[in-house]
């Protein structure tokens, strides 16, 4: 297949360098934002894609121009055998970074297999610093190990580590000065993601976003923060640093100050559908041309349509009570 190196770039004149594969849609746990508590259908095995396919399709789009490449579910640790597909996506030529987002539940355990295959850039989602609110949050009690996993992640030389809080009005947001304090003494790059819907009615929730503008006020008292400059690879975060800080804060505003101006993202689901746009419903088939026999250069021109197709922005809005109907946990964030 000859491409050349700039191929995925859409009518906008975006340059898409940065893909998330979904390895499954499955998760240990259930996040009110993500997940109702009931749970939802997950796909049958022989409907996700095989660490084979990913394998190739990941060097398909390296092959157009993709530079960046996260790993993501779902909870990405809970497939079997993950480790195994992590050196040998490493090994792509041309690809100059991959990573890993993370619940950190199973953290301690596979950080070595994590290391040992070359990865060093972890995700952390975390929302709240406090054991009970984080069992209320997940529905699962497991705050001391996601805290845990974090510590030996750092004690063994990932850098950086991201913190992910999802700021949700009412449930979690008197925390965002506990957590942006974490950057003073320690390396942590803390990332405060304004709530998005997430496809999915649970009468007992009702779930509001909170502005970052707001984030950032209620931070005046932790101090001053003076930002920091961006790199190609940092996306959608507008990065700040406290005065003298180890670490740095970063926001993600989704709603309030959309970034599809800029955005670089495809998506691979687990199911093997490429989706151009999270907070669009629009997705194409790469799983079922590659299982009837499609070539590299055929599934290249699905990347290019998918690319062609990506739309200038997406419809959501501060203040809008709709949302996406697929769901967020098996598209991988």
């Amino acid at each position: 297949m000859e491409t050349g190196p700039l191929s995925l770039i859409d009518k906008y004149n975006r340059h898409l360098n940065y893909l998330r594969i979904s390895i499954t849609d499955r998760c240990n746990l259930r996040c009110l934002y993500c997940t109702p508590r009931d749970g939802l259908p997950k796909l049958r095995h022989e409907d996700i894609l095989t660490y084979e396919e990913i394998l190739r399709l990941a060097s398909i789009a390296v092959k157009l121009g993709v530079e960046k490449i996260r790993l993501t579910g779902g909870e990405p640790l809970v497939r079997k055998s993950f480790h195994r597909l992590l050196p040998r996506l490493t090994s792509i030529p041309g690809l100059k970074d991959i990573s890993l987002t993370t619940n950190g539940i199973y953290l301690t355990e596979n950080l070595g297999k994590i290391r040992s295959a070359g990865i060093r850039r972890i995700n952390v989602s975390l929302d709240t610093l406090r054991r009970e609110r984080y069992r209320k949050i997940t529905g699962y009690d497991g705050f001391e190990q996601v805290r845990e996993g974090i510590r030996l992640a750092r004690k063994q030389g990932f850098d950086p580590i991201k913190i992910n809080m999802v700021v949700m009005q009412g449930i979690n947001d008197d925390e965002v000065a506990d957590f942006a304090r974490l950057s003073l003494d320690h390396p942590y790059h803390i990332r405060f993601i304004e709530y998005m819907p997430s496809g999915f009615d649970d009468s007992d929730v009702r779930l509001r976003h909170v502005p970052n503008s707001v984030v950032k006020e209620r931070l005046r008292i932790v101090g001053d923060l003076n930002q920091v400059s961006g790199q190609e690879t940092d996306g959608p975060t507008v990065r700040f640093r406290f005065e003298g800080a180890s670490g740095e804060i970063g926001f993600i505003s989704p709603l309030t100050h959309h970034f599809c101006q800029v955005c670089n993202r495809l998506r691979l689901t687990a199911s093997g559908h490429l989706r151009p746009c999270l907070l669009s419903d629009q997705e194409i088939d790469l799983k079922n041309p590659m299982r009837a026999g499609a070539s590299d250069s055929d599934l290249a021109q699905i990347f290019l349509k998918a690319v062609e197709n990506k739309p200038r922005s997406h419809r959501l809005v501060s203040g809008h009570s709709g949302s996406l109907s697929g769901k967020m946990s098996a598209i991988g964030g």
